[in-house]
């Protein structure tokens, strides 16, 4: 036992083994430890062509891009085929938006060329500011200064018409994702805004389709204030940089026309006040003592900081700046008829929100009896989508949105609908006429349907909210099943309002071919007047005389309609002594008389009359038949537009081959009608009634001019073509 105690007492008093420490450093000679030299290693920084790919692969996949790529698909697939033919179709008609081809055409060719006669175009003459008769467009001006002539007039257009659907698109979905939208609500709201059935009605008013600068400006507006409809004003999100974006915005929308600019400026101006108001109201709540110091210090517990407030000053001064100096050329326009009387005209019924356009091709042949007993239907169809209605009602009761939000959205409808309405509602005297009446009618504030837009706008902010709260309650749902995340069938009921809505946008617009131009009228000289002439036909010439613009008395469309209807009536006999004398007057030298359009019109024996006791000069081409006006001691006047290019060999006016299949159509009997002094027969042409002439016994030498016999009363000159093809007799 006692050897057993002194052994245990000998084993605990043990001091344990030291184990033999490793060394510190490494033995000469030895290489470096591995693990050392890896932790060592400093990080390479990525260079800047790694940085660059870095940023442009993550631009390029954002969400915003991935809206961009979606708002331009949907633009193309919303006005197909808009882009099948852009170059030779217009949209829904040949009236107005040839007019507007002409409109961004003439702005890009003046501002380049001589910016001081901007507002004196070539149409319309003598009138002056006839560039102030309707919307200018002239925000559209920088895409005119590239291409010229009637095909480029008429391409621009197109991809103009397309991108304006895209823009309001890409506008609305940022606008409503800003006030606190998830991308689905979002994507709801900017298909329901962009593909409105009431707005197929419209696709012939570029005007009144570039709405898309509107959403967007109040989106950048409220991003660069850091508000939205769900957190409120947030001011560790304010940018002053958004707030400056989003001024230039709104002042390049109010430069496309001041149909939608006058009622986007009352926007701006009472969101000015509010902000004013609530300024002052938050100020008041906290320490009024205080409120100048973090005011001017900018602290973050203000509403707005000084530079948000120096950008708010600024950008309206500069929107009301350049609101004003395009206003003083429409202000100045003389009056044509009584602006009250056509307001109450174009007032559409309450039962006009109902009635589709027969543009839509899901409630077009449907409306038709309702449509019917509308007095103007083209601007009182203005049916927003029965689906938009649906969801927005659903979106009163059931929303992402606070109930005071609901409320205040559904007080602005009610003022929306109202104004909308015009003169229907209690004769407009409390409503519409106060805010729109006293404008001129140059502004095109006579139509109050076109308000439309900011019902549609609204509603769409509801079925967003309604949109959005139905996705959430499908992602909860989902949670509580495995896997956690929706199945296809849930995520096809998500996105069964996009399709819905997407699909009562549906449109029926036809793209009517536009006629090709005249080969004259690249060659002929201004001032001029081109015959036949009408309120409807002569919107198509002055997209003609996109070539050279030539002063031209035509003009279409209901402007100057007094000074046109009295043109048209004082040249209905024309070729005579009163109609040669008047337009003398009014300084055209040259008249164009058209053979393929005068069928049925009071000039369609004008060439066939004899002009020597009129003491003008005719000259007898192709397509067309010159009268020179001026007299002999009168020096003839200086054309305004550039001078045709060099000759090379060709008649003017002869050889310049229309596109084929889409010239105007020849007279009957497929042959233009002959001169006096000559017989004449075309060839074989595709789609126009021009051809190649061969005048029989003509002794000029081929492609001269051979003068009349100044002996033989009623002769004109006599033209001969060298042709390579046969001639048919």
């Amino acid at each position: 036992m006692a050897g057993n105690g002194s052994a245990s007492k000998s084993s605990a008093g043990a001091i344990p083994r030291q184990r033999k420490q490793l060394p510190a450093t490494r033995p000469p000679g030895a290489p470096p430890d591995p693990w050392t030299v890896f932790a060592t290693i400093p990080e390479q920084p990525p260079s800047r062509i790694s940085r660059a790919l870095r940023t442009a692969r993550r631009s390029l996949i954002h969400e915003y891009a991935l809206v961009i790529y979606a708002g331009c698909l949907l633009a193309v697939l919303m006005t197909w085929p808009t882009l099948r033919y852009p170059m030779h179709t217009l949209p829904q008609d040949l009236a107005d938006p040839a007019r507007q081809a002409w409109q961004i055409a003439w702005a890009g060719h003046i501002l380049s060329s001589d910016p001081i006669r901007l507002w004196h175009s070539n149409a319309y003459y003598p009138e002056p500011l006839s560039f102030g008769f309707g919307d200018s467009l002239l925000g559209y001006a920088p895409f005119a200064m590239l291409g010229d002539g009637p095909l480029a007039a008429v391409l621009r257009y197109n991809i103009l018409f397309v991108v304006a659907h895209a823009l309001l698109a890409i506008g609305t979905y940022a606008l409503v994702r800003q006030l606190g939208a998830r991308p689905i609500g979002s994507a709801a709201a900017a298909i329901a805004v962009a593909c409105a059935p009431w707005r197929l009605a419209q696709e012939g008013h570029l005007d009144v389709i570039s709405a898309g600068g509107i959403p967007l400006a109040l989106a950048m507006l409220a991003r660069g204030h850091g508000y939205s409809l769900r957190h409120g004003f947030r001011p560790a999100r304010r940018h002053v940089g958004w707030a400056a974006a989003g001024w230039a915005v709104a002042v390049w929308q109010v430069s496309l026309g001041f149909s939608l600019g006058v009622p986007f400026a009352y926007v701006l101006g009472l969101i000015l006040v509010v902000l004013l108001v609530a300024s002052i109201v938050h100020g008041a709540v906290h320490d009024g003592r205080l409120a100048l110091h973090r005011f001017l210090r900018g602290k973050h517990d203000s509403l707005l900081g000084w530079r948000l407030v120096a950008t708010d000053t600024l950008g309206a001064t500069i929107f009301a700046g350049v609101a004003l100096l395009i206003a003083v050329p429409y202000a100045l326009v003389p009056e044509s008829g009584s602006r009250l009387e056509e307001i109450r005209f174009f007032s559409p019924p309450l039962r006009g929100l109902l009635i589709g356009p027969a543009e839509s091709r899901v409630w077009g042949a449907a409306h038709v009896v309702p449509r019917s007993s509308l007095g103007w239907a083209g601007e009182m169809s203005l049916l927003p989508g029965f689906v938009l209605y649906a969801l927005a009602l659903t979106g009163l009761f059931f929303s992402i949105w606070r109930l005071r939000h609901r409320l205040l959205l559904f007080l602005g409808l009610a003022v929306t609908v109202v104004l909308t309405l015009g003169t229907t509602f209690f004769g407009g005297r409390w409503t519409y006429l106060p805010l729109f009446g006293h404008f001129p009618a140059s502004f095109d504030l006579r139509i109050p349907g076109r308000l439309m837009f900011w019902v549609t706008l609204i509603l769409a902010v509801l079925a967003a909210g309604a949109v959005d709260d139905f996705v959430r309650r499908a992602e909860h749902l989902a949670e509580l099943r495995m896997p956690p995340w929706p199945g296809p069938w849930m995520r096809t009921a998500m996105l069964a309002p996009v399709i819905l809505i997407g699909l009562e946008g549906w449109n029926a617009t036809a793209h009517p071919v536009v006629p090709a131009q005249p080969a004259a009228m690249r060659t002929v000289t201004g001032p001029l007047l081109v015959l036949p002439t009408a309120e409807i036909s002569d919107q198509m010439v002055q997209l003609w005389s996109t070539s050279r613009f030539e002063p031209m008395a035509n003009g279409g469309g209901t402007f100057a309609a007094a000074r046109q209807s009295e043109l048209r009536t004082r040249v209905a006999s024309f070729p005579d002594m009163p109609s040669v004398e008047y337009l003398r007057s009014i300084g055209i030298s040259t008249v164009l008389l058209l053979r393929a359009e005068v069928v049925g019109t009071p000039w369609e024996r004008a060439g066939d009359v004899p002009v020597d006791a009129l003491g003008i000069q005719r000259e007898d081409l192709p397509d067309a038949v010159v009268f020179r006006l001026s007299r002999s001691s009168t020096a003839s006047p200086q054309p305004s537009g550039p001078q045709p290019a060099p000759s090379t060999g060709t008649q003017p006016g002869i050889g310049i081959s229309p596109q084929p299949g889409l010239g105007v159509s020849p007279q009957p009997g497929g042959s233009p009608q002959p001169t006096l002094g000559s017989s004449i027969s075309p060839t074989p042409g595709l789609g126009t009634g021009t051809g190649r002439l061969q005048p029989v016994n003509a002794p000029a030498s081929p492609g001269t001019l051979s003068p009349a016999d100044p002996g033989a009363a009623g002769t004109t000159p006599r033209i001969s073509f060298d042709s390579s093809e046969p001639v048919r007799p």
